[in-house]
C-alpha cells in the first residue's frame, strides 16, 4: 500500500475547516504517514526552537528515540534545517553526523515543513530498507509538510 497524500492533506483540509489545531493535524499526519506503508518503521514531526537552535520531537509512531531534541547541524534532521532542504538519505551507514535512533534503521527521508523561507519543523520517516524511498514519496510527504505548514503559519500571525 502507498501513501495518499490527496487523501491526507484531505482530512488535513477538514480538520482544519473544524477548528482543529496544528497539535491535532500534526498527530493525524504522524498517524496517517505511519499507516500507509510498511517500508515506514519510525515517522515523527520535529519542530523548530528558533531560540534554542534545535528540533524538537513533537511526536512519533515506531520505536522509541533517545533524539527528543536535535541540534540544527546535528544528524540528519538537524542538517535538513541547516541546509534548508529536504535529505532522502539512501544509505545511514554512510552519513558521517548519523544520529541511530533503532540499529536497524537503512534508510531515512526528511521533509521540511515549511512556508517560503520560514521553517516550522520537519517530517522524518525512517525504513529499515535501505534505499526505501522514492521520488513519489517525497512528493507525497512534501504536500502533506506544506499542508501542515499552512496551519503553523497561521496560528503565529
Amino acid at each position: 500500500m502507498a501513501l495518499d497524500s490527496g487523501e491526507v492533506v484531505l482530512a488535513l483540509q477538514e480538520m482544519r475547516d473544524e477548528g482543529h489545531l496544528s497539535d491535532a493535524l500534526l498527530r493525524k499526519a504522524v498517524r496517517s504517514i505511519d499507516e500507509a506503508d510498511d517500508r515506514f518503521n519510525w515517522v515523527g514531526v520535529y519542530l523548530l526552537n528558533e531560540a534554542e537552535q534545535e528540533l524538537w520531537l513533537h511526536n512519533y509512531m515506531g520505536p522509541g528515540t533517545d533524539h527528543a531534541k536535535i541540534p540544527v547541524g546535528t544528524g540528519v534532521c538537524g542538517r535538513a534545517v541547516a541546509e534548508r532542504t529536504n535529505l532522502n538519505i539512501a544509505d545511514v551507514s554512510a552519513e558521517e553526523n548519523y544520529l541511530v535512533c533503532s540499529p536497524d534503521t537503512r534508510s531515512e527521508l526528511v521533509i521540511l515543513i515549511r512556508a517560503g523561507e520560514e521553517i516550522f519543523g520537519q517530517i522524518d520517516v525512517d525504513s529499515d530498507d535501505e534505499a526505501a524511498f522514492t521520488e513519489e514519496d517525497e512528493m507525497a510527504l512534501i504536500s502533506i509538510a506544506d499542508k501542515l505548514a499552512e496551519q503553523l503559519a497561521a496560528e503565529r500571525r
